[in-house]
């Protein structure tokens, strides 16, 4: 992998990329639901399938109540010689309060619809801004539940992603007064990097 890693100018550009990808997509979440939405500075890395199943983990240990535990939504995308998966993973989050903004009356088996619902537009909204400024599309594929708590990490671990290492763009978002959190993972696959450094390096000639 180290004729992959992005050298110092390639890293900012993407995190800038990603930072106005965030932010599109929190603004459409925050008009959509009239909330405030707390965003952190996205992280960029190369990490393992074992990586992420070891952060899984220790958010997993600290979220043990079934209404706050982990979950989370997988979609893959394609465009323009890059592939990957965007994983949202929702952390410590009330899904009656996340019900209760979306406007949803309450019921039982509502969370996989207010799971799917919210990686719709956070997932959608974001992949669209990072295509746009890479001057791509991206196809998306239809979003798959991934095994809740606790067996999160594990199922990442046992899933056929066609990747060991990957480009790893890591968004988090909370809404601010409520219990609603989550991780937006956008996972490049190794064999696709190359093609976003070529996307990156057009941008910064």
């Amino acid at each position: 992998m180290t004729t992959k890693l992005l050298n110092e100018d390639q890293r900012d550009c993407l995190q800038e990329i990603a930072n106005v990808a965030m932010g599109q997509s929190a603004d459409r979440l925050a008009r959509l639901l009239d909330v405030f939405v707390v965003l952190s500075i996205p992280t960029v890395g190369i990490l393992t399938r074992n990586d992420i199943a070891m952060a899984l983990q220790s958010l997993q240990q600290s979220n043990t109540e079934v209404t706050h535990g982990l979950t989370g939504v997988c979609q893959g995308f394609i465009g323009g010689g890059i592939a990957g998966e965007a994983l949202l993973i929702f952390n410590g989050t009330n899904y009656h309060d996340l019900a209760t903004l979306l406007r949803y009356q309450q019921s039982e088996g509502i969370k996989n619809e207010l799971l799917m619902d919210t990686t719709n537009v956070l997932g959608g909204a974001c992949l669209h801004s990072l295509a746009k400024q890479l001057d791509t599309h991206f196809s998306l594929g239809p979003p798959t539940l991934l095994n809740g708590n606790p067996d999160l990490a594990s199922s990442l671990q046992e899933r056929e992603t066609g990747w060991s290492e990957a480009l790893v763009i890591e968004i988090n978002y909370s809404i601010e007064d409520h219990k609603v959190n989550c991780d937006l993972l956008l996972v490049i696959s190794e064999n696709c990097i190359d093609g976003l450094l070529e996307k990156l390096n057009y941008l910064l000639e």
